[in-house]
């Protein structure tokens, strides 16, 4: 990973951990785009051998990077902070964490967690409160929304999430639903 200016004041990555699943990968890739990460980075072979299964269903690849790298904390971005997403012993709920700008977003396999090594060298680890543990890429995107929720960080020339704006640019062509107003009784 590496970016040649600092001047960026926010920036979110996703690191996975040996992910197995070209599916969830794929799935991964839409909630980047739909949050606006900057780049998705997986480690392991697993992934590298399924990748020929072409699972990106909204060609986010030609947006946003996917690459493969040996080591998460290699060339990060100065100023870059490391969050492992994980159920581990004395991590921070995630409606309580306070998501820093300039994030790196660590996710374990599917069949796996993150190992103890990247836990300790993480400046935050942070776990999704629910019963049982979701799927990598539904874990993805909840985390994605939450920063985006707490940042207030939108698409340009939207004001707000409640912003027709939004909703237009967001929406897929074959949505042109309105809401009716309701007339006060």
């Amino acid at each position: 990973m590496s970016e040649s200016s600092t001047s960026v004041t926010h920036a979110a990555y996703i690191g996975l951990v040996n992910p197995k699943n070209p599916i969830n990968v794929g799935a991964v890739m839409r909630a980047a785009g739909c949050y606006q990460a900057d780049g998705v980075y997986y480690t392991g072979e697993r992934f590298a051998r399924a990748a020929r299964y072409q699972t990106d269903t909204k060609d986010i690849k030609n947006k946003i990077p996917l690459l493969q790298a040996d080591h998460f904390r290699e060339n990060l971005p100065a100023g870059m902070e490391v969050i492992c997403v994980e159920f581990a012993e004395g991590a921070t709920a995630l409606p309580d964490f306070v998501h820093p700008d300039r994030a790196l977003y660590i996710f374990g396999p599917e069949d796996g967690s993150i190992s103890q090594e990247l836990i300790n060298a993480a400046d935050y680890v942070v776990y999704v409160p629910t019963i049982g543990c979701m799927n990598l890429a539904a874990s993805v995107n909840v985390v994605l929304y939450d920063r985006m929720c707490k940042s207030a960080v939108y698409f340009p020339g939207a004001e707000a999430a409640h912003d027709d704006t939004w909703i237009k640019h967001s929406r897929d062509t074959n949505n042109r639903l309105t809401m009716k107003t309701k007339t006060a009784t």
